[in-house]
């Protein structure tokens, strides 16, 4: 039996949107039900960066530090640093080197005697607030020029208000965005109201499935006092 020889399939906002109302049970008749839907996927986005790492959204990038700064603001959209180096001799094939930075808590921070010390930044303090920065100790000097190689943990793009957009995640992803949704339309709506538990249900089977799948693969070693991926 012949096959249709491609793979990419994929759905656009909308198309999620009515998949999910058919799953509630319902029919979406009008733009504010596809109004509510985008606002409840913008909601479930958030959702899912509190349920863990989300690999599709690591990115690496670079922040050029300045003799004398020692606090500067995330990046635009950006949740946390999940690693950062610092590197010096940046384009040169035989002088780029990368030196691992520490993050430290809080309270090392605040025990730190001289705060103002410069030299070359080894441990960073992250204060995660409703404007993320971080702060580098030691404050970077003049004696090299430094760059903060970062590996970011990004928002999920919002949905957009145009319909034809995709979500921002991997297609793998669809089953549970697209479950998940459909429960949380229930939620909002009475007539709903007898799905609403096993939507879940299905909800959270699928997104354990995705969770599952979308992990580092990659051998790790357990050695004292912490590990190290191979």
């Amino acid at each position: 039996m012949a096959t249709s020889g491609t793979s990419a399939f994929n759905l656009d906002i909308l198309e999620v949107c009515e998949e999910a109302y058919e799953r509630a049970g319902l029919e979406m008749k009008s733009g504010y039900d596809l109004k509510t839907a985008r606002r409840s996927l913008d909601l479930m986005s958030l959702e899912w960066i509190n349920r863990g790492l989300n690999l599709w959204t690591i990115e690496e990038g670079t922040t050029a530090l300045t003799a004398g700064t020692a606090t500067y603001s995330f990046p635009p959209g950006t949740i946390d640093f999940l690693d950062q180096m610092i590197r010096t001799g940046a384009g040169d094939i035989n002088t780029q080197t990368d030196t691992s930075v520490t993050r430290i808590s809080p309270s090392t921070y605040a025990s730190l005697p001289n705060k103002l010390q410069r030299a070359k930044p080894l441990q960073i303090y992250i204060q995660r607030t409703t404007s993320p920065q971080y702060t580098l100790w030691p404050v970077p000097d003049d004696a090299e020029t430094y760059t903060l190689v970062h590996w970011r943990i990004r928002r999920i793009q919002d949905v957009g208000a145009k319909g034809s957009y995709n979500y921002d995640a991997p297609e793998r992803w669809l089953p549970a965005l697209t479950a998940g949704l459909a429960y949380y339309i229930s939620m909002k709506r009475p007539e709903s109201a007898s799905r609403t538990q096993g939507l879940k249900q299905v909800y959270e089977e699928q997104f354990n499935y995705c969770a599952e799948e979308d992990r580092v693969k990659a051998g790790f070693q357990v050695i004292p006092g912490g590990y190290a991926w191979m």
